[in-house]
């Protein structure tokens, strides 16, 4: 028998052939149902209805909240009067925090720096020195930071360019690095680069050194180069090689240095808790920054008396050892004295933030209360018609 499988309809989910009757028998035992040419002697058809269940059917429990005057205008006043006053908190805590920034690339003909400017990776190191003073005195402990603007450290080559297994003591790593260090790799004489990659052959290395004029004379401000690495990194993704000899002198031979550094990796420091790759300067400086202007902890000065202030106010000396190129690419460098708080470093966007949206969401709650108030009752009082 022809029958037209073009002209379908579903019914209830199912496929019914058109022109077929749904009550007569002879399309199931005859038509449908018998063998030869009929649908059924096939394959079942499958319905596309979903399961009857409250999930495909929508049907889950819901909340659906109603806007009502009573119930949008006190949350509008709630979060003004929640977020107002922390904003005000964070803001006053980010203004306590003491922070003092110099910036010391020397592109200003009078700086004294400037004679260091066109230094470059090769050249013999610059010295040169900053005086200043501080108004006010460092009470807590104090952090030190470099700073680096229009240095993008996001970039996705440069961040891409190192050998985490290399990094973390791999022996095989060690001399045969990932691909990814390309074209920092190798050197010229074949020999695998430790560490590789063009985020650690472009390791900040400036000195910079603090001193404090007094009537006593000129004092060295000790600076702490430990702690300054994140405990996760220092332990745990950065280790150095292991052999039958502790020595990592032995340990790296048969590696060169990456090629802007002047010394190998395992000359770092004479302290060999932080030597090699677990050199806490190194590592600070592997963990790339997400922005073109950054900062990065470089020393610690800690507190020793609680009576007296870290760094007290006065006349105080930078000297600087001038090693790091910036002009060829026009960044500029800093050094950054700087307290913390409970909330971490200077920071005032956050109360900024929190004061604004609170005295928005106060705004809007008197404006709403005022039209409530004058607009509210009209629909009640209307007569509406049968």
């Amino acid at each position: 028998m022809a029958m037209n499988y073009n002209a379908k309809e579903e019914v209830d989910g199912h496929q019914v052939v058109a022109g077929s009757s749904h009550s007569g028998p002879g399309v199931g035992g005859g038509g449908v149902a018998g063998g030869g040419g009929g649908v059924g002697g096939g394959a079942a058809l499958k319905s596309r209805k979903p399961d009857n269940t409250a999930f495909k059917q929508q049907r889950l429990p819901a909340w659906q909240p109603i806007l009502t005057a009573g119930t949008v205008l006190p949350a509008f006043f709630v979060i003004g009067l929640i977020f107002i006053p922390i904003g005000i908190g964070i803001f006053v805590t980010s203004n306590n925090i003491r922070e003092y920034e110099i910036d010391y690339t020397g592109t200003e003909p009078g700086s004294p720096c400037n004679k260091c400017l066109n230094v470059s990776w090769n050249s013999t190191p610059c010295h040169c020195t900053i005086n200043f003073t501080l108004d006010q005195p460092f009470e807590s402990n104090v952090f030190m930071y470099y700073g680096l603007s229009n240095f993008y450290q996001n970039h996705r080559r440069y961040v891409k360019s190192r050998d985490d297994s290399q990094l973390n003591g791999n022996n095989n790593s060690l001399f045969n690095p990932s691909k990814e260090c390309e074209p920092y790799r190798t050197s010229e004489d074949n020999k695998p680069i430790a560490p590789c990659g063009a985020i650690a052959n472009s390791m900040f290395n400036d000195t910079l050194t603090l001193y404090h004029f007094d009537p006593n004379g000129t004092h060295l401000i000790p600076l702490n180069k430990k702690g300054i690495a994140w405990w996760t990194d220092k332990y745990v993704k950065f280790r150095n090689p292991v052999g039958d000899d502790n020595n990592l002198t032995v340990l790296f031979r048969g590696t060169a240095k990456p090629i802007n550094w002047p010394k190998p990796v395992y000359m770092l420091d004479s302290d060999p808790d932080n030597n090699g790759f677990i050199n806490e300067d190194f590592i600070v400086w592997m963990r790339t920054a997400a922005l073109p202007t950054f900062r990065k902890l470089y020393r610690l000065i800690e507190r020793k008396d609680s009576l007296l202030p870290t760094l007290p106010a006065g006349k105080y000396s930078l000297a600087i050892t001038y090693n790091y190129p910036v002009h060829s690419f026009d960044g500029r460098k800093r050094m950054i004295l700087s307290t913390i708080s409970w909330m971490g470093g200077k920071n005032p966007f956050l109360g900024i933030a929190y004061i604004t949206v609170g005295s928005i969401c106060f705004f809007l709650g008197v404006v709403l209360l005022i039209i409530h108030h004058k607009y509210g009752n009209r629909n009640n009082s209307a007569d509406i018609p049968n």
